[in-house]
Formats: C-alpha cells, structure tokens, sequence
C-alpha cells in the first residue's frame, strides 16, 4: 500500500471531499461566510484563502493519498489566518500554537495508522517552523459530523483543555508529544478524524 501525504495547493484542492472544497466555516467571519454561502462565492473565496496563506506563510495543510487516491487530510493555520477563530468564546488560540481547524479520514481507510501519520507529518513541519503545540476548539456537545472536532475525541488523542466551556471549550496537544505516540492513541485519534463530516456544511455557532 503507497502511502503519499502532500502538501495541500490550489492543485489538489479538488482532491478534498465535495464540500470541503468550497466550505468557509474556518476561513471566513460568520458575516461573511453567511453572505459568501448566500451569494455562491465560497469556493472561489476559499481558493483566495489558500493562495494568500501558502503566499504569506507557507503550507497549511497535508493531503493523504493511498495508491494515488485522496482518502484524507488535515488543515491547519496560525489563529491570525483563522477569522472564525475571534467568534469563539473560548478564543484567542496562544502564540506559540497553531489552531487545528479540521481534519478526515474516510471511513474505509481508518484504522490503518493513518491519521498518527498524518498528524505526526503536521507536528514535525510545525516543529520545523518553530511552533510548540497545536491548539482546536472542540464541540463539547458534538452530536453529529460538522466543522467542530468533538471535544471527547479530541481529549482521547492526548489534546488537554486550557480553557473549559461548556460548549466550545478549547484544547492544546503538545506537538513533541505526538512523535511518540502508542497505539491506543492511533486508534482514538483515527476515531477522532474519522468523525468529521465528509462534507462538512457551514452552520452558526
């Protein structure tokens, strides 16, 4: 099985599931995400988001590839990139982290170490560029696939809550942590990926 996990361009945008293609939950306001989704410009809006990202500060995401088929990917930005970030009332992501936004893995490919890979390539080109830990705003109230990484699975997977809230509470995983991770922990976190939506939708929060 060839495993390729490759920086995420405007090239291999299209190999992300339908909707996360165009999906501005993360890269816009809620205003402007609103009004992008009401007027059909999400998907132009998050090929601008990407390209002025990869142009100001470099790669911000990895996509996975298995025998040449996308079967998964994470993105992730300083919070400065992150509009949606601000909305959060457990905000604002700490300097030396970089905020998690999403991540997914299909259903047929977990359980395969995937995900411990995939985030494992995140932490060593995070490290690389000088960063300490990775910081997400998880949905304690997580009923169903959506934008949000559910808090439980995210505490599953070694990430510790910094600040409580009863509904968005925010997490921080230490980045070294992750290059040692066991095999319990590979399991919950391709639990975790694969729990979000394959096309994910913008809602309010």
């Amino acid at each position: 099985m060839g495993r390729r996990l490759v920086p995420l361009t405007l090239d291999n945008l299209q190999d992300l599931p339908k909707r996360c293609r165009s999906c501005v939950f993360w890269e816009l306001d809620p205003v402007s995400g609103e009004a992008a989704v009401n007027e059909g410009t999400s998907a132009p809006e998050k090929e601008a988001w990407i390209s002025a990202v990869l142009l100001d500060w470099g790669s911000c995401g990895r996509v996975v590839y298995v025998d040449d088929v996308p079967v998964g990917y994470v993105l992730y930005a300083p919070p400065a990139y992150v509009p949606r970030s601000t909305a959060f009332p457990t905000s604002p992501v700490s300097p030396d982290a970089v905020q998690l936004m999403t991540a997914f893995i299909v259903p047929g490919y977990q359980g395969q170490g995937l995900g411990r890979v995939m985030v494992q390539t995140v932490a060593k080109d995070l490290l690389r560029r000088g960063f300490k830990a990775i910081e997400a705003f998880g949905d304690a109230r997580w009923k169903e696939p959506a934008c949000v990484l559910p808090a439980d699975h995210l505490l599953a997977v070694g990430f510790k809550t910094v600040r409580q809230h009863p509904t968005h509470p925010r997490l921080r995983l230490e980045l070294r942590s992750t290059l040692s991770w066991k095999e319990d922990v590979e399991m919950a976190l391709d639990r975790l990926l694969g729990a979000v939506q394959k096309e994910p939708a913008l809602r309010p929060l």
